[in-house]
């Protein structure tokens, strides 16, 4: 049954532009708030709504004219609700029919009676084709209908996993991660909103909830470990490897950065000039002011020397350079200036010149074992090599995900399935904008989706960079606030109904509040994000993290056996 206050009647709309309602004169306009969900009861459906926008009536040109003294109360509320009134403007996002026999109790035991949500037996969630008829009430959305549209946490038929709650309301608002790491999917916002602390919450409740394992690109180290916080005082929060010591691996491409963190167990990942090929410079080749000539010749050095191109380049004199144009038609002056330009590839502290181990083939044993593995990077994170060394990593994950998954198409054999892979990365334009989306693997993971059971969550601030095609097959986007035209616009590509949204995006607080819209939520919502404090990790780690160690004490530890040569 709805709520016993109604706030307002329909009294005009469209399905394409909203429902427009008109505030009841004992409602208060300024309990109306963009983001705010509603419920109009119509005849035969519930219709589940957002609020776009709100604005101020009149009945009569005069008032505006006269208005009345400030301090005649009385006549103000003479004219309230009859001469002056609100409205608001609504976007029905759900139809729900709840025409369904209800199932009994004893099929709820873990949800108290007052707010039992409905089963999928009970109700129906459908796309609203069609309006509430005139002067349909509308009413607060309660507990029960958020959690009938949204689902709760402990539901033993779903991996729900709770990411906030209404800007309003006390009640869990839940992502269905099954169908999360079905697609690639998106954090964005602009600096400082906590793009970091969503991704963290995020990856968390996949661990927590075995949705898929997760293959996390560090730029900044800060999922691995611990993080610092912004604030007045410095403070740290939790890493992924504290919260879950057993299921989360850190590899590491900076070890001396990494030791004196106090990260304890990482294991060094190096990547060797056999491993890099043409099209990994191709990405880079901003960062490294490489022409066109030089690619093309690089591809002539690839295809004479193999995968030890580069070795032989670099060593190469000037005289062998110019032999070598001689006979096989190159270029002398590009492929000494990208000799040159490739001697600073061994300024990375990861690359060898060769290598007898197989470091991401670890990765990947790790991955395969199900557990979750961080690359932090150190010191090693300019573009140059945070590009560099994902684009290599990644590919090669990938292309083992790819046999894999054909393997499994052939034996149909429940065994031979991949583990869902997702795969997070930071400064997602750097790898998907439209100028290098067709050199790098991501561009082909995402376009892919689940095809070969890996995809994207991908962090950025700048959306707009990012490629229309890729944004397009972006399955959940969780966006904090964004004040670029463009990368308003970036968001809501693909989406219907967009336009109503932007308000409700541009209205957003500047910390802790994100609009979610996508394949993992049954329509777009606005949240007050979970905190990432020791709440959370209470409720969520698979340890007691207050006897762990702290990162001084391990790195006082660390150093003393150091000295002690052990």
């Amino acid at each position: 049954m709805p709520p016993e206050r109604p706030l307002g009647s329909v009294i005009q709309g469209s399905l394409s532009q909203g429902i427009e309602v008109r505030l009841h004169a004992d409602v208060s306009v300024e309990e109306m708030r963009v983001g705010k969900f509603l419920v109009v009861q119509g005849v035969r459906s519930r219709f589940f709504c957002m609020l776009t926008d709100v604005t101020l009536g009149t009945a009569s040109s005069r008032i505006l004219a006269n208005p009345p003294d400030p301090a005649n109360t009385f006549l103000q509320e003479v004219l309230s609700g009859s001469g002056i009134y609100g409205t608001i403007e609504l976007t029905p996002m759900l139809m729900i029919n709840q025409e369904k026999p209800q199932r009994a109790e004893r099929d709820f035991p873990q949800v108290a009676p007052s707010t039992r949500p409905n089963s999928a037996a009970e109700i129906e969630l459908l796309p609203v084709k069609t309006i509430p008829s005139h002067f349909s009430q509308v009413y607060d959305a309660s507990d029960r209908d958020f959690r009938a549209v949204f689902g709760w946490e402990d539901d033993p038929h779903r991996r729900n996993f709770a990411i906030g709650q209404p800007i309003d309301m006390d009640v869990p608002i839940c992502l269905d991660l099954d169908r999360f790491v079905e697609r690639s999917n998106g954090i964005f916002g602009k600096s400082g909103t906590g793009k970091s602390f969503l991704t963290r919450l995020l990856l968390s409740g996949i661990i927590r909830k075995g949705a898929a394992v997760n293959l996390i690109f560090d730029m900044h180290s800060e999922y691995g470990w611990e993080a610092a916080c912004e604030g007045k005082q410095f403070s740290t929060v939790k890493g992924l490897r504290q919260l879950f010591p057993g299921q989360v691996q850190v590899f590491t491409l900076d070890p001396e950065s990494t030791r004196r963190r106090g990260v304890r167990d990482a294991q060094e990942l190096s990547i060797s000039f056999d491993q890099i090929e043409v099209e990994d410079l191709l990405l880079v080749r901003g960062e490294l002011n490489l022409s066109e000539a030089s690619l093309e010749n690089a591809i002539i050095l690839r295809n004479e020397f193999g995968k030890a191109w580069i070795t032989r380049l670099l060593a190469m004199t000037n005289e062998e350079i110019q032999e070598f144009c001689e006979t096989r038609m190159g270029s002398k002056s590009s492929i000494m200036a990208l000799q040159r330009k490739l001697n600073r590839l061994s300024d990375l502290k990861y690359i060898r010149q060769t290598s007898t181990r197989n470091p991401v083939g670890q990765v990947l044993e790790t991955l395969e074992a199900g557990q979750h593995v961080v690359v932090e990077f150190g010191s090693q994170s300019n573009l140059l090599s945070y590009m560099l060394a994902t684009n290599i990593i990644a590919r090669r994950i990938h292309h083992a995900y790819v046999l894999k998954a054909e393997r499994f198409l052939q034996t149909k054999n429940v065994s031979d399935r991949p583990r869902p892979l997702v795969i997070t990365i930071e400064e997602a334009h750097r790898f998907l904008d439209p100028a290098t989306v067709g050199q790098t693997i991501f561009g082909v993971i995402a376009r892919e989706m689940r095809k070969y059971f890996v995809t994207l969550l991908v962090v950025d601030q700048r959306p707009s960079g990012i490629d229309n095609e890729v944004m397009s097959q972006i399955g959940t986007r969780i966006t904090a606030l964004l004040n670029d035209e463009k990368d308003i616009d970036a968001i809501f590509t693909g989406v219907s109904g967009g336009q109503s949204l932007r308000s409700v995006l541009a209205k957003l607080d500047s910390k802790q509040q994100a609009l979610i819209l996508g394949h993992a939520t049954p329509m777009p919502v606005v949240v007050r994000t979970r905190p990432y404090d020791e709440a959370f990790y209470a409720a969520i780690a698979d340890t007691d993290w207050e006897t762990q160690p702290t990162p001084v004490v391990l790195a006082a530890a660390q150093a003393a056996r150091h000295d002690l040569g052990i």
